[in-house]
């Protein structure tokens, strides 16, 4: 199993993407537990999952839907007011 190796650039690179300011010892922190985040996806995927069924959905769950129930809705007589959301200058 390789160790995989997480640069500062790249962790930059992922906080600006997030529009997020690290200080530098925030900087070598994330990196850090990054890392550690992927060791621990790289230890499952050595896990031979081929003879395991495929589980799409684990409580056996159908869609619950409501019932429509008709109820009355605004009536209009032609238009609705409402505050001017544009302003010409």
């Amino acid at each position: 199993m390789s160790k995989t190796v997480l640069t500062t650039e790249a962790v930059q690179k992922i906080a600006k993407l997030a529009n997020l300011s690290l200080t530098s010892e925030e900087l070598g922190q994330y990196t850090q537990q990054l890392e550690s985040i992927f060791e621990y996806f790289e230890i499952l995927n050595t896990i031979d999952t081929s003879t395991l069924k495929p589980t799409y959905q684990v409580n056996n769950l159908k869609n619950q839907l409501r019932s429509d129930v008709v109820k009355p809705s605004m009536q209009l007589d032609g238009y609705i007011l409402a505050p001017k959301t544009i302003h010409k200058e």
